[in-house]
């Protein structure tokens, strides 16, 4: 496997970069391309920007801020948000983006993720998945950057990833909802269970709270960590970090 990669994640919310725990309760963190500049300085691989409100407030991503981003960064990033339709996965491409994230508009029609596989390449989608663990059974959200629109979709999160994978989808963030920013650590079975079912990377999302959770992720096969409280919070320096996956034996980025 190449080396894994470190990715912070920046919910995007008119334009500005919040967290939430659980997806729930968002609290502003702060500039959206001042984020941008200190992680493309802090070492981190990639980079990806959810405008959370996109797809339940029925609207596309703003552009203007894709176009800020690029302008001072040089290390890949993926945005997501209400990309319904090729023209728009496009029109964020044209922009500076590396790659097309969707969620709820590829649950609402599933052709989409084979338009944009088709036109730009499978190495260009990543499917973002927000499963929900309902007694024994993980279910995939819908929705989720609104509180009051979440729902579930009706899917099992295996089937939806194996389904999305044969569409086209090049990659997967699995974001486990009930670990989400609790620090308590990615949801590992779940995740492996998810590595099992694709060909493709996946992405562990939810729960990262110490060096020790982003090594388990990795040693489940993950081809890449994603975190968003313990960077914006400067909890874990990614320099330090990277160092400690590194002592471990896991290839890293440096």
């Amino acid at each position: 496997m190449p080396a894994r990669r470190i990715i912070p994640c920046l919910d995007v919310r008119d334009g500005r970069v919040v967290k939430g725990v659980k997806f729930r309760d968002h609290r502003d963190v702060g500039d959206i391309v001042a984020h941008a500049l200190r992680y493309r300085d802090e070492g981190a691989d990639e980079l990806v920007f959810y405008d959370i409100t996109a797809s339940a407030e029925g609207r596309g991503l703003d552009i203007g801020w894709i176009e800020r981003i690029a302008e001072v960064i040089d290390i890949p990033f993926a945005v997501a948000g209400g990309i319904r339709s090729v023209d728009q996965a496009a029109a964020c491409l044209e922009a500076g983006a590396d790659k097309i994230s969707i969620n709820s508009p590829a649950l609402e029609r599933p052709e989409l993720i084979g338009e944009i596989a088709r036109a730009f390449g499978c190495q260009c989608v990543v499917l973002g998945v927000d499963s929900f663990a309902d007694g024994a059974a993980y279910r995939v959200q819908q929705y989720t950057g609104s509180v009051a629109a979440t729902r579930d979709s009706g899917r099992l999160t295996l089937d939806w990833v194996r389904e999305a994978t044969g569409r086209g989808a090049g990659e997967i963030v699995l974001n486990c909802m009930n670990n989400d920013g609790v620090r308590s650590g990615y949801d590992i079975a779940h995740t492996a269970a998810v590595i099992a079912a694709v060909t493709v990377p996946v992405i562990a999302s939810g729960g990262a709270g110490a060096p020790a959770h982003f090594r388990a992720a990795f040693e489940a096969g993950a081809s890449g960590a994603l975190a968003a409280t313990v960077f914006h919070d400067r909890i874990l320096p990614i320099p330090d970090l990277k160092e400690y996956l590194a002592s471990c034996g896991i290839e890293m980025r440096r």
